[in-house]
């Protein structure tokens, strides 16, 4: 059930909303200040990809 939650939500918007998330991750690489933002948006953008079956994981 989880692979045809994820391949539907990819068809229905799920890989645009990855991309977007990915491109703002590289913008906000592009400064010293930016880059922990960028990379927490990488993360999100790997959520936004599969979400069924992901674990969120508080440190």
């Amino acid at each position: 059930m989880r692979l045809l939650g994820n391949i539907l939500w990819l068809i229905l918007g799920g890989l645009f909303l990855a991309a977007s998330w990915a491109v703002i991750g590289v913008v906000l690489c592009v400064t010293i200040i930016g880059i922990p933002f960028g990379i927490q948006s990488f993360k999100m953008a790997k959520l936004a990809l599969w979400p069924f079956g992901s674990q969120i994981r508080s440190l």
